[in-house]
């Protein structure tokens, strides 16, 4: 064999060979791509958890009276307003409460709010669920059930999940049991609202409505005293300083009365005809007027009842 021949042969088996490693070394790394991807896939895929689903269960604790359909009040997420419309079967139950509740007279119903820590509080009460189950209570109101008869409390639930739409289903729990009739606490409840009426500060010309933790609180005993009392009613009064005429700080008054009025009908569910709104203007002052302290003193609006 011819020493060209060997060399050719040489060449030819480095080409070969060459090809051979090439090639695997090809495929490992695409098949370790493919790996890091389907890793980082499955690093990265969230867990799916179900939403949480509570049905519309109304038992009564002394009796033999219980509702139970898997519907019920849905809401989104940081929102104290029900879905609409409610199903033709929430409705349906809804009606056989009413008519129990009608026939015995000597029963309450409590409405249990739920709400989770990670949902935004946009409403005037102390937490969403509060809110949430009032919402309801007004609702049930205008189905025939007294307010008076209702009772609305709020609960943390942590482990409440939404579905894909951020929709929560049916964050609620419903008790019937006996109606206590208090009219002392009432009175009480009547006296400390009063001794600690809501006071809203404004900036000149503004109606912005920011409320703290004890505010909302005091909107919240506002709203049950109103539930309770035949007759009670939540009086707004506007106040300014006296920059400008009389008359338009008349008008600015109102325009701030009317501002928190319906700031209480979105975001506390307090019903329209429990609540007047009225304006003093600059005619009550509690502070001087010389002074731009004073002035910011006197631009107010007061919340209580009557």
């Amino acid at each position: 064999m011819g020493k060209r021949l060997i060399y050719l042969i040489g060449i030819l088996l480095t080409i070969i060979i060459g090809t051979y490693f090439s090639y695997i070394l090809c495929c490992n790394s695409e098949s370790h791509n493919e790996n890091v991807m389907t890793n980082e896939n499955t690093t990265q895929k969230k867990v799916y958890k179900n939403p949480t689903l509570y049905p519309f269960n109304v038992k009564d604790a002394n009796g033999d009276f219980l509702l139970n359909t898997n519907d019920n009040f849905n809401f989104e997420a940081s929102n104290l307003n029900f879905l609409t419309p409610i199903s033709s079967n929430l409705d349906i139950e809804i009606n056989k409460l009413k008519d129990f509740l009608s026939v015995n007279n000597n029963k309450s119903l409590s409405i249990t709010g739920y709400y989770t820590q990670e949902e935004e509080n946009k409403s005037a009460y102390p937490n969403l669920g509060l809110a949430r189950a009032n919402s309801i209570k007004n609702f049930l109101n205008k189905k025939g059930i007294p307010s008076k008869v209702m009772n609305t409390l709020g609960e943390l639930k942590e482990d409440m999940v939404a579905d894909s739409l951020h929709v929560y289903h049916g964050p609620l729990v419903f008790s019937i049991s006996e109606l206590k009739d208090n009219p002392e606490e009432m009175d009480k409840l009547a006296e400390y609202i009063k001794a600690h009426a809501i006071e809203l500060h404004f900036k000149s010309g503004q109606f912005e409505i920011n409320l703290n933790e004890e505010q909302r609180q005091e909107i919240a005993d506002i709203a049950k005293y109103l539930d309770k009392v035949d007759g009670a009613i939540c009086i707004i009064t506007g106040h300014t300083d006296n920059t400008g005429d009389v008359t338009t700080n008349i008008t600015l008054g109102q325009n701030r009365a009317n501002s928190v009025k319906e700031y209480l009908i979105k975001n506390a569910a307090i019903p329209e005809n429990k609540i007047i709104a009225t304006s003093k203007g600059e005619s009550e002052p509690i502070a001087d007027n010389n002074t731009e302290e004073g002035k910011a003193k006197n631009r107010r609006t007061i919340i209580t009842i009557k």
